[in-house]
């Protein structure tokens, strides 16, 4: 690598730096400026008012109201409040997206449901072969609940997989392991044409890029918030319900906190309206309450923009490593395509585990999908250009 070129890269890195209308986002987070973080794809970034808001919840909230918080703070209201600031996000109108349990559990309730309301004579549930394998274990047990047969497959030969025969698909927008983007409206599109519901896991998708749920037809969705959405360590995951399928959306898990009347107290179940019967039992308040904190961040954030600085940084990152790590060392199992990309590069790298410990002792934290994938998440609200270029010089001085 010549001197010069190495140069070049560093003086473009700060010019682009400088002209990111994104850049002054980053001191909302507590970041130090000796680490570049790039797995805000696993863990996002604490932003840095979050703990004062949990100082007042915890010392105010529930130490001075204590009980009275549940009426006078709006903890009761809390699930479908932060559905509503998270809807613009995924493209979502309000009133459709509930907040709480984990994702895992939201997987469940959405893939129980399609198949109820679309199973009376469909058999089958999709899934998509390359999935984060909580989803594929969940639905497998849900199949077995309601009498269905799962077929697998990859997402880009799904289209052609669904028949009469299929209730629903449930695929992730983007792969966990490669950063594959898959095509969420044409899939949707020729899952509908069949007859069969989309459900869409968007963990690695919802807010790094236009989801767009709303507009393309998605019937459920699920995701987490503790990655792009900065939530937390364990944070409430939420689940999706378009408007025309409430009514007929039939929970698995018809807990207390969804029926009509919930301290009517009564023995038998009558389910709230709308999304509110994805709730299920009390909510986690304290982690509800540093989510809802959290998404202050991305006021005045238009979600284009996120994208636009995403596949710039990606590129760019990937532009450094071509010109900085020794031939052969890695290779991008991430698409070039930006129709095709999430927002994480994933590196085949023959001893990834030790290479990854490395450039975590020099201050470059990406994470390990074994046996040989180094993954490096770019969140363009706190990550730079300058961010990238040293990553892939470290990197380099790492693989020599």
């Amino acid at each position: 690598m010549e001197l010069d070129a190495a140069d070049g890269l560093r003086r473009r890195a700060l010019e682009l730096d400088a002209a990111d209308a994104l850049a002054g986002h980053r001191e909302k987070f507590a970041l130090d400026e000796g680490t570049v973080y790039l797995d805000g794809n696993s863990l996002g970034a604490l932003p840095a008012h979050v703990p004062a808001r949990m100082a007042d919840v915890i010392t105010r909230e529930w130490g001075e109201l204590r009980i009275r918080s549940w009426d006078e703070s709006g903890w009761w209201t809390a699930p479908e409040r932060i559905g509503d600031r998270i809807a613009p996000i995924v493209g979502a109108a309000p009133g459709q997206i509930v907040v709480g349990d984990s994702t895992s559990v939201n997987v469940f309730k959405a893939v129980v449901a399609a198949a109820r309301i679309n199973g009376d004579d469909r058999n089958e549930i999709l899934v998509d072969a390359t999935t984060f394998p909580t989803d594929g274990y969940i639905a497998r047990s849900a199949a077995r609940m309601t009498g269905h047969e799962i077929v697998a497959c990859d997402p880009a030969d799904m289209a052609a997989a669904v028949s009469d025969r299929t209730a629903l698909a449930l695929v992730n927008h983007v792969d966990y392991r490669t950063g594959r983007l898959n095509d969420l409206p044409g899939l949707t599109a020729a899952l509908h044409a069949a007859g069969a519901l989309a459900v869409w896991d968007l963990c690695h998708s919802a807010g790094a890029l236009p989801v767009g749920l709303d507009a393309h037809g998605v019937d459920l969705a699920v995701g987490c918030t503790y990655k792009y959405l900065n939530g937390g360590p364990g944070s409430p995951a939420y689940l999706y319900v378009a408007e025309r399928h409430q009514a007929a959306f039939d929970s698995p898990l018809p807990g207390w906190n969804s029926h009509t009347d919930p301290f009517a107290m009564t023995p038998g179940y009558e389910a709230a309206p709308g999304a509110l019967k994805g709730r299920v039992g009390t909510p986690d308040i304290l982690s509800m309450l540093a989510l809802e904190a959290a998404l202050d961040v991305w006021d005045g954030v238009a979600i284009e923009d996120v994208r636009a600085k995403s596949l710039a940084l990606t590129d760019f990152f990937l532009e450094c490593v071509r010109a900085y790590v020794p031939e052969g060392r890695v290779t991008s199992v991430t698409p070039g395509e930006h129709g095709e990309r999430g927002s994480q590069v994933a590196l085949r790298c023959a001893d990834a585990p030790a290479v990854m410990t490395e450039l975590i002792k020099r201050g470059i934290v990406g994470d390990l999908r074994r046996p040989d994938i180094l993954r490096f998440g770019f969140t363009p609200l706190y990550v730079g250009f300058a961010d990238a270029e040293r990553a892939a010089r470290v990197l380099a001085e790492v693989l020599r």
